[in-house]
């Protein structure tokens, strides 16, 4: 296993993240699904300059994407954009692609249970032809019951999975898995040699260490399935605005140039643009509790 991380979580320049993960002892990146934002031999290039790689990338499902919408042209139009996130990962010679089939933020569904089923996994099957293609991974991700109500578990994820094709896999996140699961270590078992992906975050979605989870116990439960990939941080810490806030430093006030849809997604998931100075720590805080866990 090795530590890895995503970077939609603060805005800033990609090489910015990864020179700061490499000081704390990050190897790679699941780089952000928005490929429009990248010159992939631009990143090639400071990722092997990092003596780093990338691991891969995660679906930004937000907007008008959905494989689970009734709207045939809107399902059309996110297998484009799964696809254009494949390639993104082909180009940067990664290894796997995390998909959140449905929009992030939306908890009402467009059709029946059958329907909408079938609308993903058709959708599925043709992002996963082109990733077999790359020789590139597809992990599917549940998200807690807040942020989708289509695919919230492990064993949902494996069904999904087995219905999309045979090298079709799953990705698990400690933060959705916290408030989904019945049994937080059973729910890996049941992922087994299909867990292809796994998200680092505490029950608090604050780095790892900063919360209840037990990441010894997590670590060894992945090493018994014969988990072997990378640890993704995906900390989405929260604004303190209250007199009792521990950090008087969070927020960023000299923001970057960011999509709307950006901020809204960090903001919908309860975080605002953050300043380097504290992301800075909050990525060091993660190094140093999760990397002797793994070495």
């Amino acid at each position: 296993m090795h530590l890895s991380t995503h970077n939609w979580m603060r805005a800033e320049p990609v090489e910015t993240t990864l020179r700061r993960g490499k000081q704390w002892g990050l190897q790679s990146i699941e780089i952000s699904g928005e490929p429009e934002q990248y010159k992939t031999s631009d990143v090639r290039s400071v990722l092997k300059e990092l003596d780093m790689f990338c691991w891969g990338s995660v679906t930004l499902t937000l907007g008008d994407r959905n494989l689970a919408s009734k709207d045939e042209g809107q399902r059309a139009a996110t297998v484009d954009y799964m696809k254009s996130v494949a390639t993104m990962v082909h180009e940067l010679e990664g290894t796997e692609l995390t998909v959140v089939p449905a929009t992030v933020g939306k908890v009402s569904p467009d059709g029946a249970p059958e329907e909408e089923w079938q609308w993903v996994v058709d959708g599925l099957k043709e992002v996963y032809e082109l990733t077999e293609k790359y020789g590139v991974k597809m992990a599917l991700e549940p998200l807690n019951r807040f942020e989708t109500y289509f695919l919230n578990r492990a064993d949902q994820a494996v069904a999904l999975a087995k219905a999309v094709g045979p090298n079709a896999g799953v990705c698990l996140d400690a933060f959705h898995m916290n408030i989904e699961e019945d049994d937080f270590m059973a729910a890996i078992h049941t992922a087994g040699d299909l867990l292809f992906d796994f998200h680092v975050a505490d029950n608090n979605r604050m780095p790892p260490g900063m919360g209840q989870l037990n990441w010894a116990d997590i670590v060894k439960t992945l090493k018994g399935v014969g988990y072997d990939g990378a640890l993704t941080l995906e900390f989405v810490t929260p604004i303190d605005r209250t007199p009792v806030t521990k950090w008087t430093n969070q927020v960023e006030t000299n923001p970057v140039d960011i999509s709307p849809e950006q901020l809204k997604f960090i903001e919908d998931h309860g975080s605002s643009l953050l300043s380097e100075e504290f992301y800075t720590e909050m990525v060091k805080r993660s190094c140093n509790h999760i990397v002797p866990l793994i070495s």
